[in-house]
């Protein structure tokens, strides 16, 4: 005999080997035991969750001729014929490929037919939201008024696609994900019948990256078992199968990103590519990682252990994190993260998207978010508590440039002097500057908050912006146009302004005067 996918080999045959769908299996079992099967039911859920194995069973279920318990015997001839593929009164069809209205039509004609054995004719519609509108319009009249022997099994994962019509018409009933304990236990008793080894580690991690199919955790577990055939399967043998990383690598990676270490989180992620992961995998094992520990920050009283699953010394490590960062910065790490995720489907440069991320997330300060932001305070204190002082421009170094002699600030940069004569235009532009940004719309406000106001040799206007992405949006022309229009209306005089990006502060101190230091400071909201 040919070999059989291990989801196809131990499809459950009878409602009590259904696992994770108790409220739907006691439901449907207390139906057909009282005799009040309904004509019409439509089953929701995630791919791998038994919607169309529940259907299946079903249809068995109420052709049986000796059910046992509201589950079909299958020892009577209806149940091994329709288990063969052989019984007439259980029709399936796959609306993917059969969605038109004539495929419907074939349906409504052949229900005319009363079923030649057996009490029911079932009709398990897959994917249904496939169908298309004329389809199901031809489907509704029948849907609601089927013959006595007929049943509607419709089976979707995109109940949203289906219109209100059809599902006015239909029981409906939700299949959950099926939680990692269930998915694992099931996984065990599998193996213990195929007499495969598998470490329990391994088992656990294969019912997590399942994420709730059964049917995907069957397929990921064949997949390892045919590469190691005749060995143990190991927590790291099935590691390296499915292309992921160990939790250590993430415990490894989240340090180096809290310390704003690019170069340590860049030479990781390295290894991990060298190592032949999945940038994909691994960055959806990271974000798991994250959200765990996300999870047992926000927990105040340790609740969250049993919703987390690691094992005993991954929870010791995680504990020690979270006393390292705070939660804003951990959800915008899952934010930029699961940013990523969806970036990744689509992209032909998968390193240099994750590269850059990691770059993002060791450097909050490309972002403008409220959360980078937040990052960029916390840095910042840091630095103080740690005795590093930040880069400020003292005030009689500001006011001895004024008077026209080359000048230090408080980290020796010599700075550029200010001209003695400043054109009365731009004068008022910097003593009006506070006005001019606090009464300007967003998102330019928020752009202008750490531009420099200074000078050129033409005695033109300057911004001088440290901010990369700050520059890029400003220097658009019409934006541009828009800044200089605000500020002419403000002064009520025609101001050019020329926009600078410069490189570090040290070049903006070197070049770049600031006239603010004479006049006045930008207000604060």
């Amino acid at each position: 005999m040919s070999y059989m996918a291990l989801y196809r080999k131990f499809r459950p045959l009878c409602f009590e080997d259904v696992k994770g769908q108790e409220h739907i299996v006691r439901t449907l079992k207390n139906q057909i035991r009282a005799d009040r099967v309904g004509h019409a039911y439509l089953f929701t859920g995630t791919r791998g969750t038994g919607k169309t194995t529940v259907a299946k069973i079903l249809a068995r279920a109420v052709n049986c001729e000796t059910p046992v318990d509201g589950s079909p015997c299958g020892e009577c001839t209806a149940c091994k014929n329709i288990l063969a593929g052989t019984g007439m009164n259980v029709i399936e069809m796959d609306a993917a490929s059969n969605n038109g209205v004539d495929d419907v039509r074939e349906i409504v004609e052949d229900i005319s037919y009363s079923p030649a054995v057996g009490k029911y004719k079932v009709y398990i519609i897959d994917e249904v939201h496939m169908l298309s509108a004329s389809a199901f319009n031809a489907l509704l009249k029948t849907l609601e008024e089927p013959p006595s022997y007929v049943i509607f099994i419709l089976a979707t994962t995109e109940v949203h696609k289906i219109p209100i019509t059809i599902l006015s018409r239909c029981q409906r009933y939700d299949f959950k994900r099926i939680s990692i304990e269930t998915i694992a236990e099931r996984l065990r008793e599998l193996m213990d019948e195929e007499k495969v080894q598998v470490q329990e580690r391994a088992i656990r991690y294969i019912a997590k990256t399942a994420d709730g199919s059964m049917r995907d955790a069957l397929s990921l577990l064949e997949r390892c078992i045919a590469f190691y055939y005749g060995q143990e399967l190991t927590y790291d043998r099935a590691l390296e199968v499915l292309g992921a990383v160990d939790t250590d690598v993430f415990s490894r990676l989240l340090r180096s990103v809290l310390e704003e270490d690019v170069t340590g989180s860049i030479s990781l992620l390295e290894e991990v590519i060298m190592q032949g992961r999945e940038l994909m995998q691994f960055v959806a094992d990271f974000t798991w990682y994250l959200r765990n520990l996300l999870l047992l920050k926000s927990s105040d009283t340790g609740e969250m252990e049993d919703v987390i699953d690691v094992s005993t010394d991954n929870l010791r490590r995680l504990k020690e994190e979270a006393k390292m960062a705070e939660i804003g910065t951990v959800m915008r790490y899952i934010r930029v993260l699961s940013e990523l995720s969806g970036q990744l489907r689509f992209s032909m440069q998968k390193r240099i998207m994750t590269e850059m991320t990691l770059i993002k997330l060791c450097r909050p300060q490309m972002e403008i978010d409220t959360e980078s932001l937040a990052d960029r305070v916390r840095a910042l204190e840091r630095k103080v508590e740690n005795g590093i002082p930040v880069q400020s421009v003292s005030r009689q170094a500001a006011g001895g440039a004024a008077s026209g002699g080359m000048t230090k600030n408080d980290s020796g940069v010599i700075k550029k002097p200010i001209p003695k004569a400043i054109p009365e235009d731009i004068k008022q532009v910097v003593e009006q500057w506070g006005r001019i940004v606090n009464n300007i719309e967003q998102p330019m406000r928020t752009y202008l908050r750490g531009v420099r106001l200074s000078i050129d040799n033409n005695e033109k206007l300057v911004l001088a912006v440290l901010d990369s992405t700050h520059y890029d949006w400003l220097s658009t022309q019409a934006h541009k146009e828009e800044l200089e229009g605000t500020i002419s209306g403000m002064v009520e005089k025609q101001v050019e302004v020329r926009l600078e990006l410069v490189a570090d502060e040290r070049e903006l101190d070197m070049n770049y005067p600031d006239l603010g230091e004479i006049y006045m400071e930008i207000e604060e909201e």
